[in-house]
Order: structure tokens, then sequence, then C-alpha cells
């Protein structure tokens, strides 16, 4: 496994972090802890969740990796932890319940992921969206607070727009913080947007990015048809793509993944790793197996001329103005 430093931190992440959001509602308390053992086997320290994630019963990914915690202590010391606030945990018409970020709230939610963690102190902790209305003296002096109490030691963001990461990270640098260390956005090679804005913002402030969904929900693993009633085929109707013999677009994706000997889900991560800015995408396990060829896409690099080959074929742009790139550049002269 290969390691980063995670944005302008310190901080050493592995270069692929595993996603928990499906433990609890798709992913069963035991097999959640044979996919944490194996993925510590396999030297990936990077894990992510959010208070929010356990469907039905939210919390429940993350008091699942409290379990796992308290079952051996010293995983603990082994893993960069990760998790997420903004999002409302009990009925969203109780004043101060719903999503959003205030000092009331934040004290309430991280007492409660801590005790669901079954830990003393979250490594990163990240703000699940940008809240455009709180003030920066609430928003930084709640955060710096918890990084004073030991509770937080890194902060992140999560699903922010360019300018938003350029609006809170000059307001943390005037106050003399630290800031945020990493940016958590979708990106793959199907959704190319934050090659736009956040990419050169997070570059400029020395931000880590995080993609979440490299895979696109499965769109890009290689399979041939989604089953019914499955992720992938929530994210066939959510992109307007459907797989099959007919998809030309996967067809050459798939060609040239069998030209260079590597499998689909392999490559479409290292993709992700070539992209300047990307520490460590997110791959959201839901058994064992899926763990298989993520220590190999931490270490591949793809040669430019095949990084030219997955642009012509998975180009956002064609027939518009828009290009691959960064703004201005990707619409203007």
């Amino acid at each position: 496994m290969k390691y980063t430093k995670l944005g302008k931190s310190n901080l050493t992440v592995s270069r692929v972090c595993i996603g928990t959001m499906h433990f609890g509602p798709r992913t069963s308390e035991q097999e959640a802890f044979r996919i944490m053992d194996k993925a510590l086997d396999m030297g990936i320290n990077f894990f992510d969740t959010a208070n929010v994630y356990g469907g039905e019963e939210k919390g429940r990914s993350e008091t699942i990796i409290g379990n796992w915690f308290q079952q051996n202590p010293a995983n603990r010391d082994r893993v960069v932890l990760a998790t997420k606030v903004y999002g409302n945990m009990k009925d969203p018409s109780i004043p101060n319940e719903g999503p959003g970020i205030s000092a009331y709230k934040v004290r309430k939610h991280v007492e409660a992921s801590l005790q669901r963690l079954q830990t003393d102190h979250i490594d990163l902790y990240q703000v699940h969206h940008i809240d455009r209305r709180i003030t920066p003296e609430e928003f930084w002096g709640t955060f710096d607070r918890l990084i004073d109490d030991g509770k937080v030691l890194y902060m992140g963001s999560s699903n922010y727009p360019g300018w938003g990461l350029a609006k809170f990270q000059m307001q943390a640098l005037q106050r003399g913080s630290m800031g945020f260390v990493s940016e958590q956005t979708m990106f793959s090679l199907l959704c190319r947007y934050p090659e736009l804005e956040v990419f050169p913002a997070a570059l400029d402030f020395g931000i880590g990015i995080i993609p979440y969904m490299p895979l696109a929900g499965g769109l890009l693993s290689g399979k041939m048809k989604a089953q019914a009633g499955s992720r992938t085929s929530d994210v066939e109707r959510e992109y307007g793509i459907t797989l099959g013999e007919s998809n030309q677009q996967m067809a050459a994706f798939s060609a040239l993944c069998q030209e260079i000997g590597e499998k689909e889900h392999v490559v479409a991560i290292a993709w992700t790793l070539s992209r300047p800015a990307v520490a460590s995408p997110i791959v959201g396990v839901r058994t064992e197996e899926h763990l298989d060829g993520l220590d190999r896409a931490a270490e591949l690099e793809l040669e430019p001329e095949v990084l030219a080959k997955l642009d012509a074929i998975f180009t956002p742009n064609s027939g518009r103005p828009l290009r691959v790139g960064q703004a201005p550049e990707a619409y203007a002269w």
C-alpha cells in the first residue's frame, strides 16, 4: 500500500480510503468486521464514515466501527478515523436539529459520535455540506474549540464548491487557524465537474481531495448489467447511463483496460489518483471481496497515452463548448 500526506497536514493516510456508508443497511456487523480487519492487513489505514450513515438507523455505521474498536482496542491507533457532521439525527422539524451547523448542534453531535465510535477523539471531522448562513466566528469558533479540547485533530469539508473552500479557508487563515486539510467531493471518470473550480482551489489552499464514488456506484467496475434494486441500478438512473452491450463508452473502457492488462475498477481508481490534489479516493465496500484490487489501484501509475485515451472515452464535453480542465480555460478562450 502507498501512503501520502493529507493536504497541507503532516497526517499520513493510505492512498485508498474505506467508505463505510453500507455498514448497517447493506453490510452486517460481522462482515464489516472482516472488511476492516482485511483492510488493515492490506495496509489501508484510512476509514471514512458519517453520523447519518446507517440507513433507517442513523449512527449505525459509527456504532459498528466503535464495536470493532472495542473488540480490539489496538486497532484504534492504527486507523485514521474520519466522520462527518451537518445532517439531522432526529426529527428535522425540531428547532436546531435540521440540516446545518451551529455551536449548539455540533456540541451534541460530536459527543454522540464519540460515544458511538467508542473513542475519545476524531482524527478528521468533516462538515458534510456547506452552510451558507453561518458566520465565520461561530463556524471556526465552534470547531477550533473542539480541536483545543482534543476531541478533533483535523477539520475537513465535503461537497463544498470552489468558492466555498476559498471563503472558509481565508476565514480560518485570518483567525490564525489551520482550516480545512481535506475536501470530500464526488469525482470519477463519469463526474469531472470538480476539476473546474474545486481542484484548483484545493491545490491553492493546501486541501487534499478525497473523492467519493470513484467507481460511480459500480458503473466503472466492469459490470455488464446492473441487478434490479442494486446501488448500481440506482446510479444508472441518476447518471442516465444503461450498462449492456449497446453501451459503447463502457465497451471502449473495458477494451482499454484489457489492452493494458488491468481490471476496470483498478483503472478507474488509479485514474482518480493521477489527478492533482487527490489524496485518497473513498471506495464504499459492502463485502470483503470488494477489497480485492485496491492495493493494486493504489500503486498503479497510468501512462500518459492511457490517460489521453481515457480522456477521449470519458470527455464530458462532446458537442458542447465546455472542455476538460480547470476554469476558466475549460469554458473561455
